[in-house]
């Protein structure tokens, strides 16, 4: 390691963060869970969790009985030891979570809209944030480590398929999302695609906990997606991995999709809940939000039924070519559908495969997500939890090596900031 430009503080961080992450994951664990997990020896687990216990990171809960030897003391995350806020910045809607540092949410506020005007999202979004530090208080605000904001690439695009404002997308062109927001604290601000933050609230507290490698699909307004490989959240140079709507795939079978001018169509088209919706109201049922749906009516059931067929042979075709290049284990999919609408769909997104998967790949598990509606603004608020407290490989090199700068705020942090935040606890 040291050979690499590490020293014993450097690892000593990087080892602490491993051990937050440890328990962070099991939910409660001993020291023997946590060296298991972790892969490090007794002894130092010993003395990082004795030293993240006297600084108030974790606590002892009890002893757990029952097994061989002396009941073993039992950790957990102190959940007052850190608090963030997420925002996540919807077509339809703006949703906010403010979480404490076990991930748990404390306060949430939702605000609809017809389409994203920036004016209007700036302003549901500070009401958002000054409602969550009124909840915490002086005493607490200074625990607020960072905001994270989740949005969409192109946000004011595809606005004919949405029946946007022309001028929506230019507008969202002069807009600095960092900035957005009222942060009169310069509180760290951390941004990431929609998709991806989703992809991080179901690796973090849902469903993907159990897997290294999986492929997360979000059908939301747009269809879209996140990547995580070896446990860690994967987003590439420009912040797009994933991005499933473009993907390519074969003509819509139904009447109210539009024809795409040549062979091929693309994902958004056939597996966004504003086709469905479209789909609906082309048959005769009004519906303007999908909640709306839960539970369907009797009218709506055949084209809901006809939407899912149609989206769940679309997103079949997708999961091929992602497993034609990426070894997953599971594909996990969420949504902003009532959860019956979407668990017919995953069904039938499982039976689809078995119909078209070549021989050569190897079909991975095809789940449904456990985060829900709120699992892109609850992937948010983790960026800035995250980035202070889970385990960065970037700890473990001196700063002069680091290369890749770390956007916060409306500014690109220097090596020496992003040494400081990797120290600091």
């Amino acid at each position: 390691m040291a050979g690499k430009g590490s020293n014993s503080v450097q690892v000593r961080h990087y080892n602490e963060r491993v051990v937050l992450e440890s328990i962070r994951k099991l939910t409660e664990a001993s020291k023997a869970d946590v060296a298991r997990y972790a892969n490090l020896t007794p002894a130092a687990i010993a003395m990082i969790i004795d030293a993240l216990e006297s600084s108030g990171f974790i606590k002892q809960i009890g002893k757990r009985f029952g097994q061989r030897g002396q009941p073993s003391i039992m950790y957990r995350l102190v959940p007052e030891r850190a608090y963030s806020i997420g925002i996540r910045i919807g077509r339809r809607a703006l949703d906010a979570v403010l979480v404490d540092f076990a991930g748990a949410i404390q306060a949430q506020e939702s605000h609809e809209y017809a389409f994203p005007e920036p004016d209007h999202v700036r302003r549901s979004g500070n009401n958002a944030i000054k409602a969550f530090k009124d909840w915490l208080g002086k005493d607490l605000q200074s625990r607020l480590v960072g905001i994270g904001i989740a949005a969409p690439y192109f946000l004011g695009g595809w606005g004919e398929e949405l029946g946007f404002p022309p001028e929506l997308s230019s507008k969202w062109e002069e807009v600095d999302l960092p900035a957005l927001f009222a942060n009169d604290d310069d509180i760290p601000v951390y941004i990431e695609n929609d998709g991806s933050a989703a992809a991080l609230a179901e690796l973090v507290g849902g469903n993907g906990a159990r897997f290294d490698d999986f492929m997360h699909i979000s059908i939301d307004t747009l269809i879209g997606g996140g990547l995580v490989q070896n446990g860690q959240l994967q987003t590439g140079p420009n912040g797009n991995t994933a991005a499933l709507g473009p993907f390519p795939v074969s003509r819509s079978n139904l009447a109210s999709v539009k024809a795409p001018p040549g062979p091929f169509d693309i994902l958004l088209h056939r597996a966004s809940v504003y086709v469905l919706v479209d789909h609906l109201r082309a048959s005769g049922v009004e519906v303007f939000r999908v909640r709306e749906l839960d539970p369907p009516s009797p009218g709506s059931r055949e084209p809901i039924a006809q939407w899912q067929a149609d989206c769940a042979d679309a997103i079949a075709q997708a999961i091929v070519g992602i497993i034609s290049i990426v070894d997953i284990e599971a594909v996990i999919i969420d949504s902003i559908l009532p959860r019956i609408i979407l668990q017919d769909l995953v069904a039938g997104i499982q039976s689809r495969l078995r119909d078209v998967v070549p021989v050569g790949l190897l079909v991975p598990e095809i789940i449904v997500g456990s985060v829900g509606r709120l699992g892109s603004a609850i992937g948010g608020a983790m960026l800035p939890i995250y980035a202070r407290f889970a385990p960065d490989s970037s700890v473990l090199v001196k700063k002069s090596q680091l290369r890749k700068p770390l956007l916060v705020g409306s500014r690109t942090m220097n090596a020496a900031e992003i040494g400081r935040i990797a120290a600091s606890k």
